[in-house]
């Protein structure tokens, strides 16, 4: 207990990042004020809020197509055909298929909390002790990184559903082949659900990085007394 007390009351003449991982390192592994099992809960406690707080408002309707950060906007080869279709009179259709895209990420997110869990249940104390050390989304990277490969596997047959059950596979079947019939274009015939799934796995990841970012910068956002202590640790580096 008294060394623990000792170190961290040194926490203040430490500037840089290799002295503070100094100090982490030398914290009890089971007593003291602060051990590097409650740091390890402290960043596993900023990964659940940030599911909790920003990621499941994305499984809301518009959770994506009324979010400017997340919305997912048309891949660039069909740009041309939301212009031409515009062009023609046919706003109304092109409008609508940017909104099922949407939809149907909204719907694939809510399979991906899980899989979240899973990460952050194994997330080690070296894995925690990166994350605070290291920039103002790297909780986001850790979950990226953990998380990523499960996530594609997990969503793209949501959003292959989900396309069926939104009617986002008629409406875009009627919006290309429509597009396709107007005289002298290049057809098209994209792959929307890669396109998709990767689009709602980026705006699942951007949400998290909100919420680390404000745990990080904004003293308020520190909701529990472990997020307060722990993050206090990252305010010395």
């Amino acid at each position: 207990m008294k060394k623990a007390l000792i170190i961290l009351a040194a926490l203040p003449l430490f500037t840089g990042c290799a002295e503070m991982q100094q100090v982490i390192n030398q914290l009890p592994q089971t007593q003291g004020m602060l051990t590097q099992a409650q740091i390890a809960s402290g960043l596993k406690e900023a990964l659940n809020n940030g599911i909790d707080k920003q990621v499941v408002k994305l499984t809301a309707v518009d959770g994506f197509y009324k979010n400017e950060m997340v919305k997912i906007l048309l891949p660039e080869e069909l740009r041309k055909v939301d212009k031409a279709l515009r062009d023609i009179g046919m706003s109304k259709l092109a409008d609508e298929g940017l909104k099922v895209i949407n939809r149907a990420a909204e719907d694939a997110v809510k399979e991906s909390t899980p899989i979240f869990v899973d990460a952050i249940k194994e997330m080690t104390f070296t894995d925690a002790k990166n994350i605070l050390l290291g920039n103002e989304r790297s909780a986001t990277t850790y979950l990226e990184n953990s998380t990523s490969s499960a996530l594609y596997v997990k969503f793209n047959p949501v959003i292959k559903n989900s396309f069926s059950k939104v009617g986002a596979d008629k409406v875009w079947t009627n919006i290309i082949n429509k597009y396709n019939t107007i005289p002298l274009v290049k057809k098209v015939n994209p792959d929307l659900t890669d396109y998709t799934t990767n689009k709602a796995m980026e705006g699942v990841f951007k949400m998290v990085a909100v919420e680390e970012k404000s745990i990080r910068t904004n003293l308020a956002s520190r909701t529990s007394d472990l997020l307060k202590k722990v993050f206090a640790l990252q305010d010395k580096k």
